[in-house]
C-alpha cells in the first residue's frame, strides 16, 4: 500500500502497553531513497524528549485510526537514546540505536534493509546471500557506510527543475509501506501552473543541490504540464501509477 507522508503525519504511535506520543517527520537516505526512521514526539508522555523509531519495529499501520504500532515497550522508548532533531544523525548515533534496540544494521548489505528488502517479513520478501558478494557489491557496501539522511521536513519545499525550466515544489511523500521506500515525491506547481500537481519518482532525479534546496529531474517542463494530474483526495491506484508511467516513458518499479 501507499501512504502519503502528510497522512502518517501526527500518527499516534501505540507501544505493547500504552500510547506514546505522533510521528512528526520522518528520516529517509538520499541514496536508496527509504525511509529508514520516524521522529516521534512524546510531548505528554515524556515532556520534551523526541525518539526515533525504525520500521524493523514498526508493526503494523492503522490508517483508519490513524495509528502506528510498535513492538516496543514505553519502558524502551523512555529510556532510548537522545537525539537531538536539530542536529544531523550521525552513523555513530544509528548505530547506538540499533544497539540498544537489537535493530539489524540496513547498511551492511546490498540489500534495501541489509540483507533483505524488507525491515520485516513481507509476501516475497527477497534474502541476500552476504557470502556471495561481487566486488560490485562490495564498493556498494562500504558507499552506504556513510550517513545519507535527511529529514521530509528539511526536503519539503524543495525546489524541482526540469531539463529546461523550474516547475514547482517538494509538496509531499508517496511511501510504500511494506518497503518504506519513497515511491514518488509529490510536485506542486501552483507557483508556475495553476494548481497542478504532479508525481516524479525518486528514480528520474538527475542532481540534488542540497545547499541551494534544488532537485533536478530528467524530465522536460511540457512533458510534465501535459502528465496525470495527482489529486491527493483519491487513492493511488496502479492505473494511475501505469498512466504515470507510460506518459513519461519510464520502467515501471514493479517490473523490475
Amino acid at each position: 500500500m501507499l501512504l502519503s507522508e502528510k497522512e502518517l503525519h501526527g500518527f499516534s504511535i501505540d507501544t505493547t502497553d500504552d500510547e506514546l506520543g505522533e510521528a512528526k517527520e520522518f528520516y529517509f537516505d538520499d541514496k536508496d531513497w527509504t525511509v529508514r526512521y520516524a521522529v516521534i514526539d512524546t510531548h505528554k508522555w515524556l515532556p520534551g524528549k523526541k525518539v526515533l523509531i525504525s520500521p524493523y519495529s514498526i508493526e503494523k499501520i492503522r490508517r483508519e485510526e490513524q495509528k502506528l504500532h510498535v513492538d516496543l515497550s514505553t519502558d524502551q522508548v523512555k529510556n532510548s537514546p537522545e537525539i537531538d532533531t536539530e542536529q544531523p544523525v550521525s552513523r555513530q548515533h544509528e548505530g547506538e540505536l540499533n544497539n540498544y534496540y537489537g535493530w539489524p544494521y540496513y547498511w551492511a548489505g546490498t540489500g534495501l534493509w541489509g540483507a533483505t528488502a524488507y525491515p520485516r517479513p513481507a509476501p516475497a520478501a527477497e534474502a541476500f546471500d552476504r557470502d556471495e558478494r561481487s566486488p560490485d557489491e562490495e564498493e556498494e557496501i562500504r558507499e552506504r557506510q556513510d550517513t545519507h539522511l535527511r529529514s521530509t521536513k528539511e526536503v519539503s519545499e524543495y525546489h524541482i527543475e526540469a531539463t529546461d525550466d523550474e516547475f514547482g515544489h517538494v509538496d509531499d511523500f508517496i511511501i510504500d509501506d511494506e518497503s518504506w521506500k519513497i515511491r514518488y515525491l509529490v510536485i506542486d506547481t501552483k507557483n508556475w501552473w495553476f494548481g497542478k500537481k504532479v508525481l516524479v519518482s525518486p528514480e528520474w532525479i538527475t542532481d540534488i543541490n542540497w545547499d541551494q534546496r534544488v532537485i533536478k529531474v530528467d524530465l522536460d517542463e511540457e512533458t510534465i504540464k501535459n502528465g496525470p494530474e495527482y489529486n491527493p483526495n483519491q487513492p493511488l491506484s496502479r492505473r494511475f501509477e501505469e498512466d504515470v508511467h507510460e506518459h513519461y516513458g519510464k520502467q515501471k518499479y514493479w517490473e523490475i
